[in-house]
């Protein structure tokens, strides 16, 4: 009698095990190893065949044949192709963004244990450092609003009226991998970029000969921040920051990057992230023109450049995006060595 019902304990055992290991099996089977992850921001309509926002170029390259895969508590779909390459929109903001990406990194439909990520968007930027239509890729994320902030009115005159927040000096600045900058600046910074008469003729308002030149692909810091900070004398706050923090000047204004940067630095580490902005806007006025005035356009005093803007972005990423996965043999287990 003991025999007996120690063989059926033992064989209720076995079948148990045999089904979790089925389970097991078929979960591995259905997980997607991902090669590269493209994070944008916001879509203005359809994902397709209409007014492009930030994500519609890549689903157009990269997913048009892809099928939706939902993931609790990510702000939309995530969609992937045949080749590895998973993209989601990610939502506006450092809260919403990274709060997505948290959930779909976490989910068991993915690997990510060998993924590049690539977080794209549009950008404001100091006529000092970029134009309309630019591409410039991170090598300095910081974070523009921890710290303490005071009325310029209830300082010294013309002092700083900003002050750093002790504690938080390992979350408000991420280095990206200079290796991987610099793969990326190699691969496309001779990429043709599109322009556009109302580009051009709104550059002219401004004196800055980089202001005023065509659209490029570069390097530089990119400043996060949820408040849409305008005007010269912000701007001036944001390059004093920029000097407390031992960066290069910030070379464009985001809303979300070092958010989303420091939540896969959290899982993954920060070695393999890259991020991309397209300049959409000059952070403050042409002379003459006042912050108000510039933040609401008088009809036909807007910038212009938009749809060329979204579309040299992705000709840029996709540059990247592509030589990745055509050599993945060479970079799944890292990036490698660039020959000079």
């Amino acid at each position: 009698m003991v025999n007996i019902v120690f063989n059926a304990s033992r064989l209720l055992l076995m079948l148990v095990l045999l089904v979790s290991s089925v389970g097991i099996t078929r979960a591995q089977e259905n997980t997607i190893p991902v090669k590269v992850f493209i994070g944008a921001m916001f879509e203005i309509g359809a994902n397709s065949g209409d007014k492009a926002g930030e994500f519609q170029h890549w689903y157009e390259r990269y997913w048009l044949n892809a099928q939706p895969i939902k993931v609790r508590g990510a702000s939309g779909p995530v969609w992937c192709n045949q080749d590895g390459v998973c993209g989601a929109v990610l939502g506006m903001g450092k809260v919403r963004s990274s709060s997505s990406l948290q959930a779909i990194l976490l989910s068991d439909r993915f690997d990510f244990s060998k993924a590049y990520f690539m977080l794209s968007g549009v950008a404001g930027a100091p006529p000092t450092k970029a134009t309309i239509g630019s591409v410039i890729w991170a090598d300095w994320l910081v974070d523009y609003d921890l710290g303490h902030r005071w009325a310029a009115e209830e300082g010294r005159p013309g002092a700083p009226t900003f002050m750093p927040r002790k504690g938080y000096e390992d979350i408000r600045v991420i280095k990206l991998n200079p290796q991987l900058v610099d793969w990326a600046m190699v691969l496309t910074k001779d990429t043709p970029l599109l322009d556009s008469a109302a580009a051009k003729s709104y550059r002219a308002r401004y004196p800055q000969a980089i202001a005023r030149g065509g659209p490029f692909v570069g390097v530089g810091t990119h400043f996060t921040g949820d408040c849409f900070f305008h005007g010269p004398g912000l701007s001036a706050q944001a390059q004093y920051m920029a000097k407390l923090y031992n960066v290069d000047d910030y070379t464009v204004t985001e809303m979300e990057g070092v958010a989303l940067a420091y939540v896969i630095r959290q899982l993954y580490g920060i070695d393999r992230v890259m991020a991309l902005r397209t300049v959409v806007n000059f952070d403050q006025g042409s002379p003459g023109e006042t912050t108000l005035e510039h933040l609401d356009p008088a009809p036909g005093k807007t910038a212009g450049g938009f749809a060329e803007s979204v579309e040299n972005e992705a000709r840029v990423g996709e540059r990247v995006v592509d030589y990745i996965v055509t050599h993945w043999n060479e970079w799944k287990n890292g990036i490698p060595a660039r020959q000079s």
